[in-house]
């Protein structure tokens, strides 16, 4: 048994400051399915005091200055950066990932800490040139209020910074409603927090084996004035009709389909990486994972020759283990999804060139999958796998493929691989996407505005568009001067 992370672990949901709540739900090691802890669960009556508590702590958190607010939000990385082998084994453990993602998902959620912690300084204001000359139009930033924020059990560190810190850099009060699947890593970081100096009431975290309930509460309190979620468009539909009862600002994070295009110019030893990068990395469980390779005919077998050759040199097992760089898939249900696109793709006329099965570990491992001879009626391509399946398809020209990858009702990331400087502009600007990476697997960073379009999602997360989302206008006229 890993003890690493225990120092870390809190058994009571965090709530007015408070740690509370009977320890009653088990949350497991997904790679060993071994009990690491029991947290609460709770149900709409403790969503209503985390919510009054939030409320309560507003006036006084937006009345402090941004630079207290910025330095209590330094001291909280800090403390993350200073704990951060600790936060990765407790990731890993309750999430699956291999322990260097973990480690790497560990530093970038730190990273928004640090942006948004030198971001509060910088809520900038502006005056506006007025109609008449006894007059003055200025334009303020003020915090929007208590923001609810759901959260995804894929990066259960990261997407709370992401969405946690630039609200209270704002000086918003928040309530957290992390996954069922990984509520230990939310909470390891009020921990933190607490030690950092986030007054009682500031940040405040519900766990609960029903969310459904719970969501409810959080987009139907007039008390909430924003509802900030990642998952699935399914559910973030959802949430969008539940929050206009009360006409709540949303961002929402929702769901991918992402393309990866290889053209015949392309470097291939680098589109090769950057599809086992994006592909792999969490066995293929992130929102912006390839779930499309589409290959230019004059490079398909080479291109699919080198992946397989790469993929075999994947290990599969627990993350905690070393050189492990394919986890567990999060639960039964996942496993079951990714069968099910294998045997519809297989059905269709798809070669299985490697995997295509559950892994001999048993549990929730999956074989690391390659599909060639993919077409576009498959599920593989027409769904989200959020699975370790590599789906090659072939493609003629420029304008086909373009078409193709466009061809979603999703726009989150999509990827190419080329090096004529005309097919960059031409092909990153066609691409129906919140996020192109051109020549790159891995492109999410605290520096820059992650997103999506159609239906994707609501807004931006990250650089200084981030912090936007959580204030809103006012502008005041000045007459009779």
């Amino acid at each position: 048994m890993d003890r690493r992370s225990d120092t870390l672990i809190r058994t009571n949901a965090y709530i007015a400051g408070s740690w509370t709540g009977a320890p009653v739900t088990p949350v497991l090691d997904k790679a060993t399915g071994q009990e690491i802890a029991k947290v609460p669960n709770l149900g709409v009556e403790e969503t209503c005091e985390a919510i009054k508590a939030a409320h309560a702590a507003l006036p006084a958190w937006r009345q402090r200055t941004a630079k207290e607010r910025s330095q209590i939000l330094r001291t909280w990385f800090d403390l993350i950066s200073a704990h951060s082998e600790d936060l990765a084994h407790l990731l890993s453990r309750e999430q699956g990932k291999p322990l260097a993602e973990a480690r790497g998902e560990i530093a970038y959620g730190a990273g928004f800490v640090e942006f948004f912690a030198e971001q509060a300084k910088r809520i900038y204001g502006e005056t506006i040139p007025s109609p008449k000359s006894d007059s003055r139009i200025i334009v303020i930033k003020q915090p929007i209020g208590v923001v609810a924020a759901i959260t995804p059990w894929n990066f259960p560190n990261a997407m709370i910074t992401r969405k946690v810190t630039p609200a209270l850099a704002a000086g918003c009060t928040v309530v957290v409603k992390p996954a069922e699947d990984t509520p230990l890593s939310a909470l390891a970081l009020a921990v933190l927090g607490e030690q950092a100096g986030i007054p009682a009431g500031v940040f405040n975290i519900i766990t609960t084996e029903d969310p459904e309930p719970v969501g409810k509460e959080l987009c139907a309190n007039p008390l909430v004035k924003m509802i900030t979620f990642t998952g699935s468009t399914e559910v973030g539909k959802i949430l969008l009709r539940q929050a206009a009862g009360t006409v709540k600002k949303t961002t929402m994070e929702l769901g991918g389909n992402a393309p990866l295009i290889v053209f015949d110019d392309a470097d291939l030893e680098r589109a090769v990486a950057g599809a086992m990068a994006s592909k792999f990395r969490n066995a293929g469980q992130t929102c912006v994972s390839a779930n499309r390779i589409y290959v230019q005919t004059g490079v398909y077998d080479a291109f699919a020759s080198r992946l397989a050759e790469e993929m075999a040199k994947l290990k599969v097992g627990r993350g905690l283990e070393e050189g492990v760089n394919v986890g567990p898939l999060i639960n039964e249900a996942a496993v079951t999804k990714v069968e099910t696109h294998v045997a519809d793709a297989v059905t269709k006329g798809a070669e299985v060139v490697c995997g295509g099965k559950r892994h001999a570990k048993g549990g929730t491992f999956f074989q690391p999958t390659l599909l060639k001879s993919v077409t576009s009626d498959m599920q593989v391509v027409r769904e989200e796998t959020f699975g370790p399946v590599a789906a090659l398809l072939q493609f003629q020209d420029e304008d086909d493929v373009i078409a193709m990858a466009n061809d979603t009702p999703f726009g989150l990331a999509s990827y190419f691989y080329a090096r004529d400087l005309a097919r960059v502009w031409r092909v990153s600007e066609a691409l129906q996407f919140g996020i192109v990476g051109v020549n790159e697997g891995i492109i999410s960073s605290e520096l820059a505005p992650f997103g999506g379009v159609k239906e994707s999602g609501l807004g931006r997360e990250g650089s200084h568009h981030g912090i936007e989302e959580f204030v809103e206008m006012k502008y005041i006229y000045l007459g009779g001067l």
